[in-house]
């Protein structure tokens, strides 16, 4: 389970060093395999390679008649890029991924149960401080006496 929010910072050369607490999930459940794609919401989405798998196929199964279902196995499938942790923990985050998500020197790594979500650090505070002041695009959060927990 991956939960928290984890500032980091890219090297020279794109890569992203995964926090120690998650490595050893990854190495276990994934072989330190990944895939990343990304997102509407100008973020990446870093899956497990077992995660991603399942994804990928519900999303093959989708119309491709559909002009919707149709864009989004575009955005989704078409970004994917495999990636695989290095021996120092380190994922390459492609450049046409990182010019997408905007991601310079100074990132966050989003937990968000099986996966990530990978967002330049100044957009995610900004996205954060939007959606709690109400900015959320209409949509709001449910109350959280509405959720079983």
């Amino acid at each position: 389970m991956f939960r928290g929010i984890n500032p980091l910072s890219l090297d020279g050369k794109g890569r992203l060093a995964v926090p120690a607490k998650y490595r050893q999930t990854l190495l276990e459940t994934a072989s330190g395999q990944m895939v990343l794609t990304i997102d509407r919401d100008r973020c990446l989405l870093l899956y497990p390679l077992p995660v991603w798998e399942d994804v990928e196929r519900q999303l093959i199964q989708l119309s491709s008649t559909n002009p919707r279902a149709r864009a989004l196995k575009r955005l989704l499938l078409g970004h994917a890029e495999e990636c695989v942790l290095d021996a120092s923990g380190r994922i390459l985050l492609p450049a046409p991924l990182r010019e997408f998500a905007h991601l310079e020197k100074r990132v966050v790594l989003v937990g968000q149960g099986n996966k990530f979500e990978i967002w330049n650090e100044l957009a995610w505070n900004d996205w954060r401080e939007a959606l709690l002041a109400g900015g959320d695009d209409g949509e709001s959060l449910p109350e959280l006496d509405a959720l079983a927990f």
